[in-house]
């Protein structure tokens, strides 16, 4: 009878640990942060359009669990779709073509009953980052969303900053690592935990990321377990494995990480986006 009653307080622990949907426990006060391109709104993808495949990126957010996600290329009706299907998450994030409604959206979304948003703002990658504009050789407007956030049940406050570079232009994307960089440096005065996401069009070798690597860490590099799932994370809707690692998270020195991802998740022959989102467990300190 002993070893019976040992066996059920054992299953009870571990119920009581372990996520219902996904099976993974989380430690302490971590929470699993998430970058995800989930492509533009287009009727040219055709069977990947977004209305087909919408339910499948809400679905992939809802299963793994993010309590904070940044995405990238989401223009209105995506983020009207995004915050009627996620209820539970409040966001914050403007068009890049007017600060307001027009053009894509860099957006960061966070759990309501976990986090606070103290502070936030948005700059434009270009050599007038306070207002809509191109930036040096870059083919779109492109931003940089942050959010000053604490987190209730530790009390514990940190940023994230969200963007996207630009996809043609090659000193837009090195200029922009360096802006991003130097308005951390302005805006974190209080030297807190700092996160950055997004999609960077760059490899890991290219000169913007490397300006990045100077000041920051790669998640996937810090992590405390072996990273899980393919490599790359942009090739296309086609399940295969994907071209080029573009996407990242990054940390500074004040972020444990517990667990990273790239999520291949698929539906038949087609993943949800044209690029697979990044996922990490972090801990702020």
């Amino acid at each position: 009878m002993r070893a019976i009653s040992i066996l059920v307080v054992g299953v009870i622990l571990f119920m009581t640990q372990v996520s219902p949907v996904s099976g993974k426990s989380k430690q302490g006060n971590s929470f699993n942060i998430m970058t995800y391109n989930i492509r533009m709104n287009t009727a040219d993808d055709g069977v990947n359009a977004w209305p087909l495949r919408k339910d499948k990126v809400v679905g992939l957010i809802k299963f793994h669990q993010a309590d904070i996600f940044g995405v990238q290329e989401a223009l209105l009706v995506q983020m009207n779709d995004l915050r009627t299907s996620l209820p539970e998450f409040d966001s914050y994030g403007v068009g890049r073509d007017d600060g307001k409604e027009a053009g894509e959206f860099m957006t960061i979304f966070f759990r309501k009953d976990r986090f606070d948003r103290l502070d936030s703002g948005t700059f434009w990658l270009s050599p007038t980052p306070g207002k809509p504009g191109l930036g040096w050789d870059a083919a779109c407007n492109r931003t940089c969303t942050w959010i000053k956030f604490k987190d209730k049940s530790s009390g514990k406050k940190f940023y994230l900053f969200n963007t996207h570079f630009d996809h043609r232009g090659k000193v837009a994307r090195e200029e922009s690592a360096k802006l991003i960089l130097k308005f951390m440096g302005e805006i974190n005065k209080d030297q807190l935990p700092m996160l950055l996401t997004g999609d960077f069009n760059s490899t890991k070798e290219a000169t913007p990321i490397q300006t990045i690597l100077k000041v920051l860490f790669d998640t996937r590099d810090k992590c405390q377990t072996p990273p899980y799932g393919p490599l790359h994370t942009s090739g296309g809707f086609a399940v295969k494995e994907p071209q080029h690692t573009i996407d990242y998270i990054f940390i500074n020195q004040k972020v444990n990480v517990l667990r990273h991802g790239v999520l291949s998740d698929s539906s038949g022959l087609y993943y949800p986006s044209d690029h697979l989102p990044v996922l990490a467990e972090v801990e702020v300190l």
